[in-house]
């Protein structure tokens, strides 16, 4: 391992050989970090953490502090990170809690941009990016390829929809659709499909008709939620991707924005 002289490592940390860790960085107690991870300068790395491969934690990153919950009282919680992922500065991500699922996690292959913060027991997919400042409360799950706009909040418990985007400056209380383009300086709105991230991922051309109709059902025209999935159901759309938004819909607890 190569470490700075002024970086403090725990002798009980599991660190893999090959692992960088700069400057005043510490790495506590009952942390692993795999192959290739490298830890900046004044870096924090702490509580029942373990962090995969080919990790980049930029300076001043806080990763598995204690968690902004009052109820929280010490108890034996988690923080999962995976694979690939690059953690700029300032970034600060949170343990889970008894009262959750215990465990903070992310995948792999995402990107979270200077300031970001997640907080306790939330669940993130594979390929997301945050961009700077944007915020998640406690519990809240965001699914793959989405794309959090800057100085974004989303409230706790709620979900964010593969694919989905994010505009800069949104406050999301309720559950943001799946291939969606979200945003709300005034007001919270559905804008249509995501269409230029869609066709990056290799989403068809019927896929995103199918999508952009169902989005149009459900946020254009004067039904209710209910008589929008009914609406939705009766066309027959062929792209499994349309089934995949109904069912992120049809399991909202918060309710989804329209």
């Amino acid at each position: 391992m190569e470490a700075h002289p002024t970086a403090i490592v725990h002798p009980r940390a599991q660190v893999a050989i090959n692992v960088t860790v700069g400057a005043y960085s510490r790495i506590d107690e009952h942390v692993e970090i795999g192959e290739g991870t490298v830890v900046m300068p004044h870096a924090v790395v702490e509580g029942h953490t373990r962090i995969g491969k080919n990790n980049q934690i930029f300076p001043f990153a806080s990763v598995g502090g204690i968690p902004h919950d009052m109820k929280f009282r010490g108890e034996l919680a988690y923080t999962e990170i995976g694979d690939d992922n690059v953690i700029r500065e300032f970034v600060t991500i949170h343990r889970g809690t008894a009262l959750g699922k215990s465990v903070t996690r992310i995948g792999n292959h995402n990107m979270l941009m200077a300031y970001v913060h997640i907080a306790h027991d939330c669940n993130l997919g594979n390929h997301i990016i945050m961009a700077n400042a944007a915020t998640l409360a406690g519990h809240v799950e965001i699914q793959d390829y989405a794309f959090v706009g800057p100085l974004c909040a989303i409230h706790q418990f709620c979900r964010m929809g593969a694919y989905s985007f994010l505009g800069g400056y949104t406050v999301a209380t309720r559950d943001v659709l799946p291939y969606s383009k979200t945003s709300a300086p005034r007001p919270l709105g559905v804008y249509g499909a995501n269409r230029s991230d869609l066709e990056r991922q290799g989403l068809s051309k019927e896929d995103i008709k199918d999508l952009d109709a169902a989005l149009r059902l459900l946020t254009r025209s004067k039904l209710n939620t209910t008589q929008a999935l009914e609406a939705i159901e009766a066309r027959e759309f062929k792209s499994p991707h349309v089934r995949k938004l109904v069912e992120f819909i049809s399991t909202s607890q918060r309710g989804v924005a329209r």
